[in-house]
């Protein structure tokens, strides 16, 4: 039944203010064709869970966001696998969880710097970032005959052996680190680590639209005998804040790198949608819209300028803020128009999902399911287990949330706070119900040491 909704729901609950109600039990029409599908993944860096329309933002328009939300499905209950950067993007490429890989649960430094002991470790030994050993999303599907390209930023290592070309794509453009001048194009520290496949190159121009003109070229290069799959991780809206007319700020120092307001951040994000606009134009343009899997979601919760909705805290903490992200699939023909997914869903998931589409084979189990069979499958919303873990110097981040439970625990040191929400009924983290549920924690802490316990890295 279609219901009216406030806009203090649709932040607190991620109800699509653009859209209808619907069951979000029936979200996928009946698979029809037997061809594989072209899959274009695309990434925002540090969007928050309130900055786009369809989730109810106020003040950034972005119309090509919430177009491919009424073409397809959305999650309200997404989660990413990390707060930061290259701990997401681990899971994303592996799916599984990115403590399973040495020294990536945290994002890498600027300057391919580690930032606690094991990643310290693997860079003194040249080793931090994810190893070719990993099997990657990309190996699978270039293993069974997709073309693959990855446009943007990497953030998995910046020694040659790290380079996306190793780990299956086979065109690359973008840069290694984690965040970088949007008009000069050099990291907070002042290098430059930009690379079109192997090769540094200084390339003129807007970040944004340097990675959607990429994007579009190896769409045009495509054919229609050969699938493709197309990662299109944008650097927006990461600092440095930079909107596409402020050509004459270049920051001069890590002060600097976050200054900012949210008008300029706005800029930045219908920026990135109307590149995103573009990329879809491009698949039109080419005849592959009906036949194109097309993937939204961002790589943690938003940071200074972003507006994470009613969720607490944000990027960097394991509260629902700095975790829950929007997440929108759209795919004519196979998923229902407008439909609205309560389900919980994490970064992971994706891939598990890409794989079977594609008829790929994984050599590993995925830590994440397929989610878009799952809902395929009509099963309804059901029950998941779901950890993190998040490490920089003296400061470990824990969470697990099981069923609508979640336990937090925030160790800076000696120091260590513990948090219990129930978040069908506190989806906002106000009341800290630990002290109330003691059994109830005891039985999540053992969860956790349970998955830490079986997730250690090999290496």
């Amino acid at each position: 039944m279609n219901q009216p909704i406030s806009r203090r729901d649709a932040l607190k609950y991620g109800t699509a203010l653009p859209l209808l109600m619907t069951n979000p039990n029936l979200c996928l029409a009946k698979m029809k064709s037997d061809s594989r599908p072209n899959i274009v993944l695309i990434m925002a860096d540090d969007l928050g869970y309130g900055d786009v329309g369809c989730y109810g933002c106020p003040d950034i328009r972005t119309p090509e966001i919430d177009g491919l939300a009424q073409q397809g499905i959305r999650f309200t209950q997404y989660y990413a696998n990390a707060s930061e950067c290259t701990p997401t993007r681990t899971a994303l490429l592996t799916g599984r969880y990115q403590q399973r890989v040495g020294g990536l649960e945290c994002a890498i430094g600027t300057g391919n710097v580690g930032r606690y002991d094991d990643a310290i470790r693997l860079r003194e030994q040249n080793q931090l970032g994810l190893p070719t050993s990993e099997t990657t999303i990309a190996k699978m599907l270039k293993g069974v005959g997709y073309s693959t390209a990855i446009t943007g930023k990497w953030h998995l290592g910046y020694d040659e052996k790290f380079n996306p070309l190793d780990h299956g794509f086979d065109y690359f453009f973008g840069p290694l680190g984690g965040g970088m001048d949007y008009f000069h194009h050099t990291e907070s520290d002042g290098g430059h680590h930009f690379v079109k496949n192997r090769t540094p190159i200084k390339p003129k121009g807007y970040m944004t639209d340097l990675i959607t003109d990429e994007a579009i070229g190896f769409i045009g290069r495509q054919t229609k005998e050969n699938p493709f799959f197309l990662y299109v991780p944008y650097t927006a809206p990461h600092s440095p804040y930079h909107g596409p007319s402020d050509a004459h700020q270049q920051p001069k120092n890590e002060d600097d790198w976050n200054i900012g307001s949210r008008e300029t951040y706005a800029k930045m994000v219908e920026s990135m949608d109307k590149g995103i606009g573009r990329i879809l134009g491009e698949l039109k343009k080419q005849g592959f819209t009906d036949n194109t899997l097309v993937i939204f979601c961002s790589d943690n919760g938003g940071a200074k300028y972003a507006n994470n909705g009613l969720l607490s805290k944000g990027k960097g903490t394991c509260f629902e803020g700095g975790i829950r992200v929007p997440c929108i699939i759209s795919w004519p023909g196979k998923i229902t128009y407008g439909t609205i997914s309560n389900q919980t869903a994490i970064t992971m998931d994706l891939t598990a999902s890409i794989a079977r589409i594609a008829g790929a084979r994984q050599p590993k189990p995925f830590d994440g399911i397929d989610i878009i069979k799952e809902i395929e499958m009509n099963r309804g919303e059901f029950k998941r287990t779901l950890f993190w873990r998040k490490r920089r110097g003296e400061q470990t981040w824990r969470a697990v949330r099981d069923g609508d439970m979640k336990y937090i625990s925030d160790q800076n040191g000696d120091k260590t706070t513990e948090y219990l929400f129930d978040l069908s009924t506190d989806p906002e983290e106000k009341t800290n119900l630990l002290a109330r549920s003691k059994t109830k924690v005891w039985d999540l802490k053992s969860l956790l040491r349970t998955w830490e316990a079986e997730v250690k890295p090999s290496q």
